[in-house]
């Protein structure tokens, strides 16, 4: 341990740096002084919504490059070369103006966490346990059953004979950081499927 050298006595600290009081420079340690808010650190900020509520908050991801290092995907809150490294509140959302709920502020803890899931769970009929498939066959798998389940209740007229063309084995319902455009879509996919039952809880 270094030998603290009469200079850095506190009162002479506070003599030298002129903070009589001991409220700034005096009682700040080279720690202290060394240390830099994790956005200051980011080589750019990306613009999101909040992934969690209905209401849309905005927010201002603060991306940093990553050096060196096998990166893939989206894991560990790494994209390509780059991490995330904090989320705050976006002042110019007209919806939030900066705030941020609890679960909204603590989003980088959701992208960085060791435990996320990263990779297609798919557990098989009567199975006991999980495997990971790639997105392409999980894609595949969606799909196939989508079109399964619209041909096995396909309804194309009642019972009086009118014309129904509608499945009711299918419905939508919108995530939160859907955006109108996104819904707008949603809804002529699902439609031309006959479906009839949709639904979003989107306010953005």
């Amino acid at each position: 341990m270094a030998r603290l050298s009469p200079l850095q006595w506190p009162v002479v600290r506070q003599v030298r740096s002129g903070d009589l009081l001991g409220r700034g420079p005096a009682v700040t340690s080279e720690r202290t002084r060394n240390l830099a808010p994790r956005t200051q650190t980011a080589d750019r900020v990306v613009q999101s919504v909040c992934p969690y509520c209905a209401v849309g908050c905005g927010q201002r991801i603060y991306v940093k490059g990553v050096e060196g290092g096998e990166v893939g995907g989206v894991e560990g809150g790494e994209v390509g070369r780059e991490k995330v490294v904090q989320i705050e509140g976006d002042p110019d959302s007209p919806v939030s103006r900066g705030r941020l709920c609890p679960k909204g502020a603590a989003s980088e803890q959701l992208v960085n966490s060791p435990g996320r899931q990263t990779k297609v769970l798919y557990r098989a009929p009567y199975a006991s346990e999980w495997k990971h498939i790639d997105k392409e066959t999980a894609l595949d798998m969606v799909a196939d059953r989508f079109l399964e389940s619209r041909r096995r209740s396909w309804q194309d007229r009642d019972d009086k004979g009118r014309l129904l063309h509608r499945t009711m084995g299918i419905a939508a319902l919108g995530g939160a950081t859907l955006d109108n455009e996104e819904n707008y879509l949603i809804k002529k996919l699902f439609t031309a499927a006959g479906a009839v039952q949709i639904e979003n809880q989107a306010r953005i």
